[in-house]
């Protein structure tokens, strides 16, 4: 029974250790794919299967030697007349041609912590690297109607040419298919980054005629960087009452998925950044998330076509899609769901397998920090809060740990008079739990509650836009990243820096281990001095090395989770210590060391060293 009972204790901690290795060992740096050489004009006539224009290397009407195989930003740009873009939260512009909103960068978010750090480019026009655009368009049933439907290459004229798109001013744009057709669009954004687009069609023919709108959002080839399995990263939506996921690889193994729906909304997300589509709540959709090839190039591509849309003769029609391209803010998020009535539009951050915890430590984290002003401080406080939401549970967790203690030299001597007899000594050791009201489990018990509070805080730290770039004291400008000191620098003060011990084959990532990781580090070990030893010496060797170990491991997560783990550490032991002194037990941390089966102890089946005599 007792080695059953040390048996579950110690894969209840291994559990904890190969979660966090998985954790680690799971980011998948994938290459992006390049533009390869080719002819890269645009091919407007082609179309998929669903009436789609296909996706294309190039930007605008112009001669294939004309074009480069590769664009400047600033080349692709100009291939076509655009509407600037002017608001508090975002600038860029609306190409005419296709009227694709395909140039957009996030004022409020750099690429690092530096003021002068470039700003966070989002979408970016076809035939530039990695470039991601949305996409807007009609389709139709006669493939003779649709080739005259606007679509990629669509020339849009301006109502009037000199406005600048902002939340005060719209911007709308027309065009005809030159056989009785006319299109007109109305561009909105709000003061964050909604995009509101009005469709209408005036039918001026005798004949009655279908239509069906299409959205999509196009990128080409996979962003490059590390993804992590703890957050969900491209073509995604919510279809059909739920939220679906089509991964990179998975897409680039099958070709296409595909959903239908009543409403809904599809897009492509990045750790903190996304843009979707969602079109009339109320409309059928066929949805699809696609792989493509084209003159060398990948392509991924979420869309949805809609169910045919009648327009009478001499009658006309008008659909609303809001367009969503922008930063992962949870308010934002929240309230267009609420307040735009985009289904289910929370579904967009990914909570991970605790999310019934997640979002809730992130809405009190966030309260908190909107009364301190500091999300490190929120976090600590937060932590003292969850302490005291657990303190009945860990109060006697503890208690049980402290008797564990005080009868240990007597469970030491039972182990000693029966060490040639398991049975026996283990029947004598029931007894003793027996006599004292021992339930060696009961220590167990802060371990299993910890382990979902800490997924929950690590989600939170890992997903959250708002931790992004959010500073704490000292050195930590960036809760969301390691910390960014290393001892074997002495912590900036020698001549290398982290870059440089970075490259050393095989250790160079473990010699990265800053102030926090060791400070948490401390804490765990000295945290583990006041339990009861494990009875067996391997057990206590295991868990001798595990502060080491996870002062390594939790080295490259977030400063804001090693912050955490070592204040909830510290305020274990405060809690433990007064404890221990109040049962009468003596706190003395180093006397584990002592013990046989500590690191110095010989291992079995090694010779005894020489006597000196």
């Amino acid at each position: 029974m007792q080695e059953e009972q040390r048996n579950l204790l110690l894969a209840g901690v291994l559990i904890v250790a190969v979660m966090m290795v998985w954790t680690l060992l799971t980011p998948s740096p994938e290459p992006a794919g390049e533009l390869a050489a080719g002819d890269p004009s645009v091919v407007s006539a082609q179309f998929d299967e669903n009436g789609i224009p296909l996706p294309s290397v190039s930007a605008g009407d112009v001669p294939a030697a004309s074009i480069p195989t590769a664009l400047t930003r600033g080349n692709a740009l100009a291939l076509s007349e655009r509407i600037i873009i002017d608001t508090e939260s975002v600038d860029g512009s609306i190409a005419l041609q296709g009227a694709r909103l395909d140039d957009l960068h996030l004022r409020r978010y750099r690429e690092t912590i530096e003021d002068d750090s470039p700003e966070i480019t989002l979408l970016s026009p076809s035939a530039t690297p990695g470039h991601t655009y949305v996409e807007l368009g009609w389709t139709a049933a006669d493939p003779d109607l649709s080739a005259t439907l606007p679509n990629s290459s669509t020339a849009w004229a301006p109502l009037d040419p000199s406005v600048v798109l902002t939340p005060q001013t719209p911007v709308t744009l027309i065009a005809s298919n030159g056989a009785g057709l006319s299109f007109t669009r109305i561009i909105s954004v709000d003061e964050n980054y909604l995009f509101t687009v009005t469709d209408s069609v005036t039918n001026s023919t005798s004949s009655e005629v279908n239509l069906n709108p299409y959205g999509l959002v196009a990128r080409e080839s996979e962003p490059e960087g590390q993804r992590f399995w703890i957050s969900y990263e491209g073509p995604f939506g919510y279809l059909d009452g739920s939220r679906r996921t089509a991964g990179y690889g998975h897409l680039r193994d099958n070709g296409s998925v595909s959903h239908t729906s009543t409403g809904g909304w599809v897009g492509i997300t990045d750790k903190y950044w996304m843009t979707t589509i969602a079109p009339d709540q109320d409309q059928e959709i066929e949805a699809h998330f696609t792989f493509y090839e084209r003159n060398g190039s990948e392509f991924f591509r979420s869309d949805y076509v809609m169910a045919a849309q009648s327009v009478p003769a001499g009658g006309s029609l008008e659909l609303t899609t809001q367009v969503f391209a922008g930063a992962k803010v949870v308010s934002l998020i929240d309230g267009y769901r609420n307040d735009v009535g985009i289904a289910r539009f929370d579904l967009a951050m990914d909570w991970g397998w605790f999310f019934f915890l997640t979002k809730p430590f992130f809405l009190a984290i966030n309260w908190i920090n909107g009364f301190v002003g500091n999300f490190g401080v929120a976090i600590l406080i937060f932590t003292v809060l969850v302490k005291m939401v657990f303190f009945p549970l860990a109060n006697k967790s503890y208690e049980s740990m402290s008797k564990m203690r005080k009868v240990q030299p007597e469970m030491e001597k039972i182990r000693e008079r029966y060490k040639d007899d398991r049975t026996q000594q283990q029947q004598e050791m029931m007894e003793l739990y027996k006599r004292e009201k021992l339930n060696p489990l009961a220590g167990c018990l802060p371990i299993v509650v910890q382990i979902p509070v800490f997924f929950s805080l690590y989600q939170v730290l890992f997903v959250t836009i708002e931790m992004r770039h959010a500073p704490f004291f000292g050195w930590i400008q960036d809760l969301s990243a390691p910390d960014p000191t290393t001892i074997f620098n002495l912590f900036g003060l020698l001549p290398w820096s982290s870059g440089d011990l970075a490259t050393i084959p095989f250790v160079g990532s473990f010699l990265l281990l800053g102030v926090w990781p060791l400070v948490m580090g401390f804490s765990m070990w000295f945290q583990m001095q006041l339990n009861p030893p494990p009875p067996d010496p391997m057990q206590r060797r295991i868990f001798a090395l595990m502060p080491f170990f996870f002062t390594f491991l939790l080295a490259k997560f977030a400063a804001g989770l090693v912050i955490y783990w070592a204040w909830n550490n510290t305020l274990s032991i405060l809690q433990q210590w007064v404890i221990m002194k109040r049962m009468g037990v003596d706190v003395n941390p180093f006397e584990n060391i002592k013990l046989p089966g500590f690191i110095t102890e010989r291992l079995p089946n090694r010779p005894p060293p020489p006597d000196d005599d």
